[in-house]
Order: C-alpha cells, then sequence, then structure tokens
C-alpha cells in the first residue's frame, strides 16, 4: 500500500512538470518561404524623343572632300517588341551642320564652294535586343537642304546651272542602343547619306560637264527618352 501511494504521488509530480517544462521550451518557430527571384526583361515597346551630337564626313569624291563637320540635332520614333528579342520600329531624324566653306578651285581662277548645312532622314529599323542592349540596322529616305552653291571667277559671282537639286536621297546605317535605367537608353550610331551626283549643264568653260558625289558619312551619340507600354516585364524564377 506504501508502494502505490508514492507511485501516484510520483506520477502526479510528473504531470505538473512536463507543461511547465513545455511552456518553457517556448512557441515552436514558424518558417517563411524564400522570395521569389524576378530577373528585368527589358521593353523596347514604345514612343520615343531625344537629340544627338557628332560629326559628319563628306565622301572623297565631294566637291568638299573628306573634311569633317560638327553635327547635332533631334529624333523621335516608334518601336515595337516581338518574338520575343526582335524589335522593329520608325524613326524621324534631324541634324544641323556646321559651315562647310571648303571648296574646288578649277584653271582660271574659277572657284566652286557648297555649304549643307541641314540633313534629315526618316527610316525604318529592325534590331536583335539581349537584356538591356539592342543591336539594329537602319535604312530610308533622307533629305537636305539642297546643293547650296556658289561659282566665282576671281572672286566674281558668275552664273551656271546644274542637273537638279539633289535634296532627295536616302540613307542607310547601323548602331548599339543600351537601356541604361528607367525610360533612358543612350546610343551610338552610323548614318551614311547618299543624294546622288550634281553634273554642271552651263556655267565657266572649265567646270561645265564635271560632276561630283551629293553625300555623307555621319557618327552621332545619342540619348533616349522612351514611353514604355506598361513599363518593363518582370520574369519570376
Amino acid at each position: 500500500m506504501k508502494k502505490f501511494l508514492l507511485g501516484t504521488v510520483a506520477l502526479v509530480a510528473l504531470s505538473a512538470t512536463v507543461p511547465a517544462l513545455a511552456a518553457d521550451l517556448g512557441a515552436r518557430p514558424s518558417y517563411t518561404k524564400a522570395p521569389v527571384y524576378s530577373a528585368p526583361i527589358y521593353n523596347w515597346t514604345g514612343f520615343y524623343i531625344g537629340g544627338h551630337v557628332g560629326g559628319a564626313f563628306a565622301g572623297d569624291n565631294s566637291l568638299a572632300g573628306n573634311d569633317g563637320r560638327f553635327l547635332g540635332g533631334v529624333q523621335g520614333g516608334f518601336d515595337y517588341q516581338f518574338a520575343p528579342s526582335w524589335v522593329l520600329g520608325v524613326e524621324a531624324q534631324y541634324s544641323w551642320l556646321g559651315s562647310n566653306n571648303n571648296g574646288r578651285l578649277f584653271p582660271g581662277g574659277v572657284l566652286v564652294t557648297s555649304n549643307n548645312d541641314q540633313l534629315g532622314s526618316v527610316t525604318g529599323r529592325l534590331g536583335y535586343t539581349w537584356g538591356p542592349a539592342l543591336l539594329y540596322a537602319k535604312g530610308g529616305y533622307a533629305w537636305k537642304d539642297g546643293n547650296n552653291l556658289n561659282v566665282a571667277t576671281n572672286g566674281v559671282p558668275v552664273g551656271f546651272t546644274t542637273n537638279g537639286n539633289h535634296r532627295d536621297g536616302y540613307t542607310v546605317g547601323g548602331g548599339l542602343e543600351y537601356m541604361f535605367a528607367p525610360s533612358w537608353s543612350a546610343k551610338i550610331e552610323y548614318q551614311y547619306y547618299n543624294f546622288g551626283s550634281t553634273t554642271f549643264t552651263t556655267g565657266p568653260a572649265v567646270i561645265v560637264g564635271t560632276s561630283f558625289r551629293d553625300d555623307e558619312h555621319t557618327v552621332k551619340a545619342g540619348l533616349n527618352y522612351r514611353f514604355n507600354w506598361g513599363g518593363p516585364v518582370v520574369a519570376k524564377y
């Protein structure tokens, strides 16, 4: 009987101790799932506007030779991203060029000069993008402010005619654009402008029948502000 009573007391004491120990251990910690990583996919679809600076260099067969001039201007356009790494777009661009006083001196003191200070273009462009970079080619219609030719003999202006004003032509080029911040991209671009050839039809005898190319090679660095449709797309992993 005495052993039974001692066993009962021990059992009651143990029952009272276990809940207290459980309380001292504290609540079971809870674990939360690690956040899902989201990698940005850059979205090139949308309108943009911007500006550019650079240099223009006439071709070797032009009237002015391969001299260089400063240029600066503005551009704007629209891009559409598809398939999913290709970008198709259209762009309008306008550039002002520095003055060009060079020319060609012919026998008899006949000096022919030209000063074109405006270039424009409307082009389509196709590019391939990976991450924030876009490599593209472009081509389309080009415009300039005419030949602006002058002919003088021993410093005295003389009359002349040519086979056209050569304001309209074509352009091709390419470049690399990089989206370095939300809605902002920077680019470097080469663009070639061709307006055919000009031939003198009347004027001093030494220049009649003389032809020269109307072309420009340009290198530009530009900055664009992009009005993206819906902002950057995000892929989850």
